[in-house]
């Protein structure tokens, strides 16, 4: 029997923990499972190509390699992960560059109407920004995905140059999350055989220094206790961080992360998995694994760029697959949101609310023409009746 099946009869005959997050508030039987969308099925494509449920419309605010409507920005190609900034007027959504060399981030400002106020850089020069997270003081977190790649602290009003966190360790940096109650930074590892880390800052607020920690746990456990051990030499040289501590749990391609009162919710595309953190009993457990669905049901697959509301629901973005993004809500059910058809060459990123919960943004990384340089990027705004 296949190691992933005898994985699935293990874990919904024993079921998982109780967390103390938004999400999982209560004990559940076994991983979340595909059944009915609260928002209905999608519907046909709209003109800008994308099917939504009932009640929700779509705009495209950006397209790579040309100018923002109504600015003098052009938009960087291969758009990746984002964020959205309450502002004194409206919001700012800021969006990565996976490209080599000349990556960085770009930020576009919003009134509180919804109209474009402007569009600029925040961050230049940088190599394949993949994701990242936002700050509860307000910045952006933007991450290097190369094997010594840093994360830079970026601030989306363009107030501040952009600076290097480089005691955040050293690698395949892909997502980051905070968790004001423990003043940690979660962040993953886009590596076949990754990490989960954290990183706990000397001053709450202030990146510049901190202890870098790596989560430890048997390395067939997929629900149980954990423990955390420092990083010897974060700088990753001569030997790469994820290989200094030999306890450390291992990790099939780490990609989003997103933290939710008590729980850190983070995605692992080698094993199509959704991992659940629980910071306050230390505890690790799944949420969502597309193997552990009754066969020919997964509609969640290739997860990636994750994010999540007020109500408790995540919403998971696929990498290619049938470019969807998927909700998983609080009672654990699983089901499309949205989706992007003829655009399997593609990958959806960077998926993030306004401020008011009201608009979802997110991109198309490389298009219809699936350009590998992402020239094709279109990032995307959907308004709608979400659950509050």
């Amino acid at each position: 029997m296949e190691r992933r099946t005898v994985l699935r009869a293990a874990v919904l005959g024993a079921g998982t923990a109780t967390f103390a997050g938004a999400l999982w508030q209560q004990a559940f039987a076994a991983v979340a499972q595909p059944g009915p969308s609260p928002y209905g099925n999608l519907l046909p494509v709209d003109a800008n190509g994308v099917e939504l449920p009932a009640g929700f419309t779509s705009r495209i605010i950006a397209r790579s390699s040309r100018i923002v409507p109504g600015t003098g920005h052009l938009w960087h190609p291969a758009p990746d992960g984002g964020a959205c900034f309450p502002t004194a007027d409206g919001w700012i959504y800021v969006s990565n560059s996976e490209v080599p060399l000349v990556g960085g981030a770009s930020a576009v400002r919003f009134r509180a109407d919804g109209s474009i106020a402007s569009a600029y850089r925040i961050l230049s020069n940088t190599n394949l920004n993949c994701a990242g997270g936002a700050t509860p003081w307000g910045t952006w977190l933007s991450c290097e995905e190369t094997p010594l790649g840093v994360v830079y602290e970026t601030w989306p009003d363009g107030s501040r140059e952009a600076e290097e966190r480089s005691r955040m360790g050293r690698f395949k940096h892909e997502a980051a999350a905070c968790d004001p109650d423990r003043r940690a930074v979660y962040l993953t590892e886009d590596e076949g055989d990754g990490c989960f880390y954290r990183f706990l800052p000397d001053i709450w607020g202030d990146l510049r220094n901190g202890r870098l920690q790596v989560l430890c746990a048997p390395a067939d456990q997929v629900a149980g206790p954990v423990t955390w051990a420092d990083i010897p030499d974060r700088d990753g040289i001569p030997t790469a961080t994820r290989k200094q501590v030999g306890a450390a749990k291992r990790f099939a391609g780490g990609e989003g992360c997103w933290y939710d009162r008590g729980v850190c919710y983070f995605t692992t595309k080698g094993d199509g998995r959704v991992w659940a953190y629980d910071a306050v009993n230390q505890r690790l457990d799944l949420a969502y694994d597309d193997s552990l669905v009754p066969p020919g049901t997964a509609t969640l697959t290739n997860v990636d760029n994750i994010t999540g509301t007020r109500s408790g629901d995540l919403y998971v973005a696929e990498d290619g697959g049938n470019m969807e993004i998927n909700i998983i809500t609080p009672s654990g059910v699983v089901a499309p949101f949205l989706r992007l058809p003829g655009q399997s060459e593609s990958e959806i990123t960077g998926p993030a609310f306004s401020p008011d919960g009201r608009r979802l943004y997110f991109s198309s990384q490389r298009g219809p023409g699936g350009n590998i340089a992402g020239s094709d990027g279109i990032t995307y705004e959907v308004t709608g009746p979400f659950r509050p």
